[in-house]
């Protein structure tokens, strides 16, 4: 394109240049026409006068004009010779007299429209060399004679044949100096455009960090600007669809980890009974891990369905106001059972009673999951602390432990499924790891925010916030 343009405006400008140089010399050429045709007519004009004074004087003396005609137009051709002009005389229709030069080539004619007339013709002959006439008869009683005045125009055009050379030498060499600033000038329009196509090829390569420098508020710095959003989006874009397509990945591999698990346990135990002598008390033990393992496996099974239900929002249970002491009364009578059993004290405590906008029994999945985490990571003769308050931004739920707690890097992949903090203690308490995505997609479904808080050795503090404005639909995402 570059090119294109170069040559484009190359051939314009030359078209333009050697048009104007043309019109220059047609009307410096007409100018020194006018100027040599006004010298001429001048010069005829004193030589005609001149002459026919002579005339006068001759006829006056008795001398025969006839005869001596020659004679004087001879004089006065002597006195052209410096001044480049020549002279015919006519008389009655023929040439009586004739200089030598500079007269047009072959004997010249004489106009018919200026015979035995007072009138000037002004013509030009072009035959070796260009001459400017001038032709005009006498007055009475000399009307049969007519004078002839011939001007050399080789000097001017001569002249004017160098002007026109000079001008188109000129012309070449500001087309040269136009050329070389058009080229550069180019260079420096297409610059941005190369820049641009430099960093599509960058990031069609799969370098999405390649940026343009803006310079200017111009429409190339625009152009500049909205690409390098454009290169920010879809690096943004690609970066999240990498996250994405890990995050997948991680999850198929720790789903296979989970699975294998359960799976080779069955596989070896079965194996065992099929190929081994064993008791009755012997098998009864192996049906009994085998029922384990595979209740491990539905449990797994339903988190999986429960989880890709929340997360495509196709959980049909309906929104209301859930209040906050059922709700803790509820997870009480389920929770304070397993605490009793691992030897952990387990308290609940609100501010008051409150409502909560959202689907009661989601609630109490959450609230359940994380207490069943915090007894999970705490050693019997623990405490877990569940209270509740009510704050401007909203409802506030906390679920503290005195467990075993994280590391910052622990908690950044807290939320992704099958992810453990401890995975030997949570595999042997029977935990696929899922409990807590399940609770990231129930907060998210209620419009709340979960964030943990703890230091390795000192528990874990996990709180819920919930907005409590009216119109909003806990269903919507």
């Amino acid at each position: 394109m570059k090119r294109r343009t170069f040559f484009v405006m190359l051939i314009l400008f030359l078209v333009f240049l050697n048009s104007m140089i043309l019109i220059v010399s047609t009307v410096i050429l007409n100018d020194k026409l006018s100027a040599d045709r006004e010298r001429c007519l001048a010069e005829h004009y004193v030589i005609a006068s001149s002459l026919i004074g002579d005339m006068q004087a001759l006829e006056q003396r008795g001398n025969a004009v006839e005869e001596n005609i020659a004679q004087l137009a001879r004089s006065y051709s002597r006195y052209l010779q410096g001044k480049s002009g020549g002279l015919a005389v006519a008389y009655s229709g023929k040439w009586i007299y004739k200089s030598a030069d500079p007269m047009p080539a072959g004997s010249p004619e004489i106009p018919p429209d200026t015979e035995q007339k007072q009138e000037r013709m002004v013509y030009m002959k072009d035959g070796t060399s260009p001459v400017l006439c001038v032709y005009g008869s006498f007055p009475a009683p000399w009307q049969d004679y007519g004078l002839l005045y011939v001007g050399d125009l080789k000097d001017t055009f001569s002249s004017w044949r160098y002007t026109k050379n000079f001008l188109f030498l000129m012309g070449a060499v500001m087309m040269f100096v136009m050329a070389f600033f058009l080229s550069q000038f180019l260079n420096l329009i297409f610059r941005p455009l190369r820049q641009i196509s430099g960093a599509s090829a960058k990031i069609a390569k799969g370098d999405y960090g390649s940026r343009l420098l803006v310079r200017g508020k111009d429409e190339v710095a625009g152009v500049a600007r909205n690409f390098n959003l454009m290169a920010e989006q879809v690096e943004i874009q690609i970066q999240r669809l990498r996250e994405i397509a890990e995050q997948k990945q991680q999850f198929v591999d720790n789903f296979s980890h989970e699975l294998r698990i359960p799976l080779t346990a069955i596989y070896g135990y079965a194996e065992y009974m099929q190929k081994a002598l064993i008791s009755e008390e012997e098998r009864y033990e192996c049906t009994r891990f085998i029922m384990s393992e595979c209740g491990r496996l539905q449990n797994m099974a339903d988190q999986l369905l429960d989880l890709a239900l929340l997360k495509h929002g196709e959980d049909e249970r309906k929104a209301e106001d859930c209040s906050v002491a059922a709700l803790f009364e509820q997870s009480g009578r389920v929770m304070r059972v397993k605490a009793e059993e691992k030897g952990i004290r387990l308290s609940y405590a609100a501010d008051r009673d409150f409502s909560i906008p959202g689907n009661m029994e989601q609630l109490l999945i959450l609230l359940n999951n994380l207490i069943d985490n915090g007894m999970k990571a705490s050693r019997p003769g623990g405490e877990i602390r569940v209270s509740a308050c009510l704050k401007e931004s909203g409802a506030v739920v906390e679920v503290e432990d005195q467990g075993i707690g994280m590391a910052p890097d622990q908690i950044a992949h807290i939320k992704d499924a099958f992810y453990r903090v401890d995975k030997a203690r949570s595999r042997a308490a029977g935990g696929a790891g899922l409990g807590l995505s399940i609770c990231d997609s129930i907060v998210l479904l209620h419009h709340g925010e979960m964030d943990f808080f703890s230091e390795p050795g000192k528990g874990t503090v996990v709180r819920l916030c919930f907005p409590l404005g009216k119109g909003k639909d806990f269903t919507d995402f």
